[in-house]
């Protein structure tokens, strides 16, 4: 999601990380609702993961669709 900001806010004043922010619509949601800690596997395959995309060895976004759809149809 672009232009994601995680804030800090103490329940009355209002966080610098809004004030930077242009007029809009914005969906706020607390953080730790919305996002479970990671495992210590989960981390490492993370790791794993972003090593092996900066090694070049990523999919294209077409791949990852094809792999996606044919799942889908099983």
């Amino acid at each position: 999601m672009a232009g994601v900001r995680v804030l800090h806010w103490n329940g009355k004043d209002i966080p610098d990380e809004l004030r930077g922010l242009p007029a809009g619509r914005y969906v706020v949601e607390p953080v730790d609702d919305v996002a479970p800690a990671l495992s210590p596997d989960d981390e490492e395959g993370l790791r794993q993961a972003l090593a092996s995309l900066r090694a070049g060895k990523g999919r294209t976004i077409d791949e990852v669709r094809q792999t996606i759809n044919a799942a889908l149809r099983r």
